[in-house]
């Protein structure tokens, strides 16, 4: 199967006032992040809200965004459940309309055990054909896939790929010692990405990408391409006000961080909208700190 590299940003979904799908906004959206230097796309995964569609919604807005793109870049899309008759569900509908993988989130919710969740990625690869990227996202799920459960289904033709979202970048080393070349490794978090990268990892995929295209490039770019250390850390300290405030400028776990980031899309000119409900419209304090600091960064 096709290996996968290179900038994906974990795309938000755009909705309307009304909270329905907007597929013009969308679709501008989607062109402004290739334009900006994205060359692959992941969809309705975490930072893209799948959490708050229903199947029927998620389906519409994996056929409109596959068939706008039309392989113009490849595409990964979110289609894992906690069910696997649901997640083999969805990836067989996002293969049969073009996807070029599948990324699929540990069976979350009741915490299954490791036999369970090792059967559930074995069962859908019985009945798909694409590469599968699993989505190792502890925050997300209540655990991970340990680099040697990783190597076991990658070994047995079940995974190509992981995103590795845990935020340590060591997961990386040790997933590229146990794994080698065989596996295309995403680091799948927006804190410590310059270390994950310089790690081993194939590409960057998580939320950052999907609203600061450009520097994310930058700085993947050095790092996996040049790998240029110097350089790296050069970039990365431009960044790092953004990030600073981002995970650390929070009281009471606001504001959100689905709230930052389409804010930060619209203080670049794009028209986004905002999250689903519960989440809402970010403060205006809150506001003025994202212009100061894309001023500053952009």
């Amino acid at each position: 199967m096709k290996h996968a590299s290179g900038l994906m940003p974990a795309c938000m979904t755009i909705w309307n006032d009304d909270q329905t799908y907007s597929k013009p906004k969308m679709e501008k959206y989607l062109r402004w992040l290739i334009d900006q230097g994205a060359q692959n796309l992941s969809i309705c995964g975490s930072t893209g809200e799948n959490i708050a569609m229903n199947p029927t919604e998620q389906k519409e807005i994996l056929e409109h965004v596959l068939g706008f793109i039309d392989g113009e870049v490849p595409i990964y899309c979110g289609t894992g459940f906690y069910s696997t008759i649901n997640t083999i569900d969805m990836s067989k509908f996002a293969q049969d309309k073009g996807a070029d993988g599948l990324m699929v989130i540990l069976p979350y919710y009741l915490n299954p055990h490791k036999k369970a969740v090792m059967s559930h990625f074995r069962e859908l690869r019985q009945n798909v054909d694409i590469p599968i990227m699993v989505y190792n996202n502890p925050w997300f799920a209540g655990y991970e896939l340990t680099p040697l459960e990783v190597k076991t289904l990658l070994d047995e033709g079940v995974i190509n790929a992981i995103k590795a979202a845990h935020g340590d970048a060591n997961r990386v080393h040790e997933l590229r010692f146990h794994c080698g070349d065989k596996l295309d490794i995403f680091y799948g978090h927006d804190y410590a990405a310059m270390e994950g990268m310089l790690a081993g990892a194939n590409g960057w995929l998580s939320g950052f990408p999907a609203v600061l295209p450009k520097a994310c490039r930058t700085l993947m770019d050095i790092c996996i391409v040049e790998k240029d250390v110097d350089k790296a850390r050069a970039q990365q300290a431009k960044m790092q006000p953004y990030i600073d405030y981002f995970f650390y400028d929070k009281e009471a776990g606001v504001p959100h961080w689905q709230e930052v980031c389409k804010y930060t899309l619209a203080a670049q000119g794009l028209d986004v909208g905002l999250p689903r409900h519960p989440l809402g419209e970010l403060d205006d304090a809150n506001k003025k700190k994202i212009d100061k600091l894309l001023a500053d960064l952009l």
